[in-house]
């Protein structure tokens, strides 16, 4: 499995694969990235899962016990935090993991370089999250780790039940991450130096980044279906105030496009952004 950035092995996804759709390279891979391998992309996803991961368990799981050691730990907190709100706390209750011994297999799995941790964008005193540096490691610990009796005996159907209820909201943070990077390549003028989240016990903004001159750039990230309206605007405005932020521009990124509500109100302290624009993202193509 591939040790490189996520827009690098997004690049990279991209180039094998020869895909310039970004919806399908997204949707594609949230579940193959990091790994390494050609796809047919006329291929639906369900069915290359099945050819490439469902049908290869064994392999697949001798090679992730090789990549992650053999700690009994690893798995239960490494499910916790792909299936759960990431926040360390949560993925050591949803393991039944101690804290303690929560943090020391954390501290582990830093060092090997599984998983980053990722601190509230104010540092507000709430716990960290995790974030897996592999997608194909996330989808792992999601959905073939814990339903594994099945799957190695070659029943999928509870599988296939577990991915198609959580498809979307899994491939969410795949598609925010994305976001993060092209927000950092689209205002490299203005030299961001810091991006990430906020969250606390009642707000989440999932895109919030800080210039070198102190301007703030706050966004949503929104993989639905349907198209955007402007209460998503007024949303993210709420809970910038909730969080006491004084964001300088806003900007949304959208799956299937907006209103034309909302794309009446753009201008240059609101930006509107869909999959195409994660096209810049590939190496060479912007």
């Amino acid at each position: 499995m591939e040790k490189l950035s996520l827009k690098e092995q997004f690049s990279n996804f991209c180039k094998i694969n020869k895909t310039k759709n970004m919806g399908d390279a997204i949707e594609y891979f949230a579940v193959f990235g990091g790994l390494g391998i050609e796809l047919d992309m006329d291929i639906p996803l369900p069915q290359l899962i099945q050819k490439h991961i469902l049908e290869r368990y064994k392999y697949l799981r001798n090679d992730i016990s090789d990549y992650i050691t053999k700690d009994e730990l690893f798995p239960a907190i490494l499910a916790g935090a792909a299936s759960g709100d990431r926040r360390t706390n949560s993925s050591f209750k949803r393991a039944k993991v101690a804290y303690n011994d929560g943090m020391d297999c954390i501290e582990d799995l830093l060092d090997i370089g599984v998983i980053k941790l990722e601190s509230s964008f104010k540092h507000n005193y709430v716990a960290d999250r995790v974030l897996f540096t592999s997608p194909f490691v996330r989808f792992w610990f999601a959905f073939v780790s814990p339903l594994f009796r099945g799957i190695k005996n070659g029943n999928y159907d509870e599988f296939y039940n577990s991915f198609n209820n959580k498809k979307m909201e899994f491939t969410q943070l795949i598609f925010e991450q994305l976001c993060h990077e092209f927000v950092k390549l689209y205002f490299k003028d203005e030299k961001i130096y810091n991006i990430g989240r906020y969250w606390d016990d009642t707000t989440e903004i999932n895109l919030l980044a800080k210039t070198k001159e102190d301007k703030i750039i706050a966004g949503s990230c929104k993989y639905t279906n349907s198209k955007i309206k402007k209460s998503e605007l007024t949303k993210l405005k709420v809970d910038c105030q909730n969080a006491d932020i004084t964001p300088n521009t806003f900007i949304i990124f959208s799956k299937n496009g907006y209103s034309n509500e909302l794309k009446s109100l753009r201008n240059e302290k609101l930006k509107l952004f869909t999959c195409r624009n994660l096209k810049a993202l590939i190496e060479d193509e912007h």
